[in-house]
């Protein structure tokens, strides 16, 4: 069966283009040229993945990222000017997986394409549930749930979370991070992720005494949990 992605873009050019190299690797492709119709594309084709620009006419990328988040998991690459890095940020932020620049190279926009969808794959239904003080985390159904209350979380920072808390105690390197949580072919930067954990921190902090979300200076992160 053929996996199929949702190209929404302004540019007929370069939505032209994207369909072209899509389709040509096995890709059923629609396109949609505007945030509105995008979210109802994305409800009619059900899509594998989604390539996103950020300057649309009706919503904007934002919008339509975090509309979708709420709703769905499925991996969504930002498509951001050069040199906008604040554009990357705030991209990770409302919970996409990953970005490419434009101009960009096709065969990179691929591998970001499979990648993305190699590490949605490998997310399984196998009971991963963990439980601590006023903190459940459930990657089965994306739920965080902190002092009884659930929270809004993208996939990305979820899966971040599990992984840290997976292991209480140990320290990751920022790298050993990406290379675990995002898989070893991502192409970002370590920056990635210090932006989910700031996110992390902001639903986190405070709410119990018994476990923390740690820097350990000059190394990375930890789930620090008190004996």
């Amino acid at each position: 069966m053929s996996k199929r992605a949702l190209v929404v873009e302004d540019d007929p050019n370069i939505a032209e283009l994207l369909r072209l190299y899509l389709s040509k690797d096995g890709f059923d492709v629609m396109i949609a040229m505007d945030g509105n119709k995008a979210e109802a594309d994305f409800d009619l084709f059900q899509p594998d993945v989604i390539l996103l620009d950020i300057m649309l006419p009706g919503k904007d990328g934002w919008e339509v990222c975090r509309d979708i988040r709420k709703k769905s998991a499925t991996p969504i690459i930002m498509l951001t000017a050069k040199g906008e890095t604040g554009d990357k940020v705030a991209g990770l932020e409302m919970g996409a997986d990953d970005y490419v620049t434009k101009p960009f190279e096709v065969k990179e926009l691929l591998a970001r394409v499979h990648a993305v969808m190699r590490r949605s794959d490998h997310v399984g239904p196998m009971d991963k549930k963990l439980t601590f003080d006023k903190l459940v985390i459930n990657l089965d159904s994306y739920e965080l749930i902190v002092d009884g209350k659930k929270m809004d979380t993208p996939p990305k920072e979820m899966e971040l979370l599990y992984h840290l808390a997976s292991s209480p105690n140990r320290v990751f390197t920022r790298n050993q991070l990406l290379d675990e949580v995002w898989g070893f072919d991502y192409f970002g930067d370590s920056r990635t992720v210090d932006v989910h954990i700031k996110r992390l921190r902001e639903k986190l902090e405070g709410v119990s005494d018994k476990w923390n979300l740690k820097t350990v200076w000059g190394v990375g992160y930890k789930f620090e949990v008190v004996e």
